[in-house]
């Protein structure tokens, strides 16, 4: 089984929202990403870490929600900041496809690999409302990080998908990474970040764990094989 990871599809199936007038890596994307994932197989995994519809209800995110439940493979979403039309877990996992998984601060395990997910906040928002919100976004991917220890057996590979960056402009640790290190994870994806002047790096490691940039503009619309 292989893992796969691409964030950030915005889609807008029904109500379309040109990309493009960000740039033109958002030319046809859509497609690029499909025929990066043509060789995927039905039992491989691909890991979407939000921002997934411009929807601003479940209901209206129905068509982009079936379009990601066609992609090869089997899919696995957090919720970004932009997903509005995410709710409720419970209600988003009774309205997604066959094969797609929603994980919010807990986890998923699917075969030897369980998959933890939260949403995350800006380590580099330090205002009172940011520091406020980061600190109870460090409280849910513990809680994540938690549910996975209770169901981790010997041989297990644990993926953390967070949409914010996990670190600093400058990649510095952060909390984030501390409870990643404090509860061995294998390999984190996140996604968010945008635009051709951005500061990214598609892998960063620290403490031996690959941290992979997902967000599809940075990697070229191209789904990134997750290694551990």
């Amino acid at each position: 089984m292989d893992i796969y990871a691409i964030s950030d599809l915005h889609l807008s199936i029904n109500n379309p929202k040109p990309m493009n007038i960000f740039g033109a890596v958002w030319d046809n994307y859509l497609g690029d990403i499909e025929r990066s994932l043509a060789n995927v197989r039905s039992d491989d995994l691909v890991l979407l870490a939000g921002d997934h519809s411009w929807a601003m209800t479940l209901d209206a995110a129905a068509p982009d929600l079936d379009y990601i439940g066609g992609l090869k493979g089997r899919k696995v979403l957090i919720r970004g900041n932009h997903d509005y039309w995410w709710k409720g877990i419970s209600a988003v996992r009774a309205a997604l496809p066959s094969g797609v998984f929603a994980v919010q601060n807990d986890c998923v395990k699917l075969d030897d690999v369980i998959i933890c997910g939260s949403r995350g906040w800006s380590v580099d928002d330090k205002s009172e409302d940011g520091k406020r919100l980061f600190a109870r976004e460090l409280l849910r991917i513990e809680m994540s990080l938690d549910s996975m220890e209770k169901m981790r057996a010997d041989g297990d590979r644990v993926v953390f998908m967070i949409h914010y960056p996990p670190f600093n402009a400058r990649f510095e640790d952060s909390e984030v990474t501390e409870l990643m290190n404090k509860h061995n994870v294998d390999a984190v994806v996140y996604g968010h970040i945008h635009g051709k002047d951005c500061r990214a790096k598609k892998l960063v490691r620290k403490s031996g764990i690959p941290y992979y940039l997902t967000s599809c503009d940075q990697v070229r619309n191209t789904a990134v094989k997750i290694e551990f």
